[in-house]
C-alpha cells in the first residue's frame, strides 16, 4: 500500500489505459529535468545476464558491486551491478561521492533463496531496479520478474507479492513483499530534490572482495579493470559492516543508521524527514546527529514499524537489537 504522496511526480508519456501490447517502450520523465529516458519494456532488452537469466550471471560489460553495509529490505538477498560506457570512467567526485558518467546503468536485483541453508535449492527473483544516468540526470525504473524467471517487465505503479522462504536458522518465513512505485523510489533516492544513487559510495566500496580467486580491495579492483580513475585508497574512509560482530558496537550501529536512515535523515534528504533534526550520516559527529537527545523516539519508531518509512513490510529484528544495544550504551 502506498503510504505517501509526493509533490514530485513522474510524468507518464503514454496514458496508463493504453494496452501494454501497443508499444515496446515507455517514456518516463524525471521531475527535475525536461529530459526523458525511454525505458525498455523488458529487462532482457538491456542484455544484463549471460545464459539463463535466473542464474544472474552478469554479462561481460556488467560488473559486480559489493558494499560493506547495505539497506535492509525485508531480508531479501541483493545483487548489484554497474555498466559504464566504453571509454569512460567513474571518478572521485567529492568527499565520499562517485561521479558516474552519462550512460551508466546501475542494477539492483532482489531475490530470496528457497532455503538459505542450501542456496543450491534455488531462489525466487522478485524485482530488478535500474538507475540510468542520461544528460546528467538519473532516471529510475523497476522490473518485476515473471513466474518462469526468464525475464522481467517494467512496472510504473508498484505491486505486492507473497514471498515464502526458510532462513539460515531453519525457520519458515512469509511476508507480503512490496515493490515500490516511482514516487516511492524518488522519496529515498534524492539529494537536494534530485534523484541519486545511495549505496555505491567510495566509503562503502572500500573493502576487500574476491576476484579471480584472489582477495583485493574493491576500489583498487575497479581501477585495475578501467572502471574507476586512480583513487588513493588510503585517502578514502571506510564504513563498518554492521553485521560484523568483530566491529565495535558504535561502528556497527552508526553504519546501520547510515545505510537505513540517513538517505532521508540528512540536510539534503527528503524535505519532511530532513526537518526532523536528525542527521544519521556516518561521518556526522555523534553530538550533531540528534541521537543523544531522541534515543527513546528512535527506538520506538523502529519497533512499531514506522521507520524506515518506505521499503520494508517486516521488522528487522537483528537491526532493532543492534540499535537497542547501542542506544542503551550511550
Amino acid at each position: 500500500m502506498i503510504r505517501i504522496l509526493l509533490g514530485f511526480v513522474f510524468l507518464i508519456a503514454i496514458a496508463c489505459s493504453t494496452p501494454a501490447d501497443w508499444y515496446d517502450d515507455i517514456a518516463v520523465f524525471d521531475s527535475s529535468s525536461p529530459q526523458s529516458l525511454v525505458f525498455k519494456k523488458n529487462l532482457s532488452g538491456y542484455n544484463i545476464y549471460d545464459g539463463f537469466p535466473a542464474d544472474l550471471i552478469p554479462a561481460q560489460d556488467f560488473h559486480l558491486l559489493e558494499l560493506s553495509s547495505t539497506l535492509f529490505t525485508d531480508y531479501a538477498q541483493k545483487q548489484r551491478l554497474v555498466k559504464i560506457p566504453v571509454g569512460t570512467q567513474m571518478s572521485h567526485l567529492d568527499e565520499d561521492a562517485i561521479n558516474f558518467p552519462n550512460g551508466t546503468i546501475l542494477v539492483k536485483t532482489f531475490y530470496y533463496y528457497h532455503d538459505e541453508r542450501d542456496p543450491s535449492l534455488g531462489k525466487r527473483i522478485i524485482e530488478s531496479r535500474l538507475l540510468i544516468k542520461e544528460n546528467d540526470v538519473w532516471n529510475t525504473a523497476t522490473y518485476i520478474w515473471n513466474q518462469a524467471q526468464t525475464d522481467a517487465t517494467l512496472t510504473l505503479d508498484g505491486s505486492d507479492t507473497q514471498v515464502r522462504w526458510i532462513n539460515i536458522n531453519g525457520n519458515n518465513n512469509s511476508i507480503r513483499y512490496h515493490i515500490p512505485n516511482q514516487n516511492e523510489c524518488f522519496t529515498c533516492h534524492q539529494s537536494n530534490a534530485k534523484l541519486t544513487p545511495l549505496g555505491p559510495t567510495l566509503r562503502n566500496l572500500n573493502r576487500n572482495v574476491e576476484r579471480n580467486e584472489e582477495h583485493i580491495n574493491h576500489i583498487k579492483y575497479l581501477h585495475s579493470i578501467g572502471l574507476l580513475n586512480d583513487v588513493q585508497v588510503n585517502e578514502v574512509s571506510t564504513i563498518a559492516d554492521y553485521k560484523n560482530l568483530e566491529a565495535s558496537l558504535s561502528e556497527r550501529a552508526r553504519a546501520y543508521l547510515a545505510m537505513n536512515c540517513a538517505h532521508c535523515h540528512n540536510p539534503s534528504g527528503w524535505e519532511k524527514s530532513s526537518q526532523r533534526q536528525f542527521d544519521f550520516r556516518y561521518e556526522t559527529p555523534l553530538s550533531h546527529t540528534g541521537i543523544l537527545y531522541k534515543k527513546e523516539k528512535i527506538l520506538r519508531t523502529m519497533m512499531n514499524g514506522r521507520m524506515p518509512f518506505i521499503g520494508t513490510t517486516t521488522l528487522d529484528e537483528e537491526g532493532i537489537d543492534l540499535i537497542t544495544d547501542y542506544l542503551n550504551s550511550l
